[in-house]
């Protein structure tokens, strides 16, 4: 890999390999040091000519080496859905924007406490917007599990969700 292949195939998924491992380690610092590490095991390695999904190829990458870091932490954390990227509001009244923002934190609450494989395909399918097909490469798992993960976050997310906007109707 040249120069320039690095620059069209990997360096336009670093922000998404930066979303990524925020949301693994919740730590800004560490998860940019992470997307570093990414692009250095990545030009390293440069013969890569077989890999045909380069942004999935990365994305295991960094997965890899945050719960690398999170294993030898002995801690789990994540952070803000808002602090990752940022949602626009263009057109909303002042109340709108106020009741997404407070959704969102609502939605970001309930995904921490998912069990870790559920938040992570939830995180690169409904936050990355990644295909199965890639989630399955990430995450190094078979079609079935990634579906079945997805559908129970989404599932356990939903009815959390609905319990607590319910509360005192």
């Amino acid at each position: 890999m040249n120069l320039e292949d690095f620059e069209t195939r990997v360096l336009p998924a670093k922000n998404k390999l930066y979303r990524f491992a925020f949301r693994l380690l919740g730590s800004s610092e560490e998860a940019k040091d992470v997307v570093q590490e990414t692009m250095i095991k990545v030009w390293n390695g440069r013969d890569l000519a077989e890999v045909q999904n380069m942004e999935a190829w990365c994305m295991r990458i960094t997965k890899n080496l945050s719960l690398d870091k999170l294993r030898s932490k002995q801690r789990k954390s994540t952070s803000s859905i808002e602090d990752g990227f940022e949602v626009r509001h263009e057109g909303l009244s002042p109340h709108d924007k106020t009741e997404l923002k407070e959704s969102m934190k609502r939605i970001d609450e309930l995904m921490t406490l998912l069990p870790d494989k559920q938040r992570q395909v939830m995180h690169l399918r409904d936050i990355e917007g990644h295909s199965y097909n890639e989630i399955c490469e990430i995450l190094e798992l078979d079609m079935n599990q990634v579906k079945v993960n997805l559908f129970r976050a989404r599932n356990a997310v939903r009815e959390k969700l609905i319990k607590l906007n319910a509360y005192g109707l």
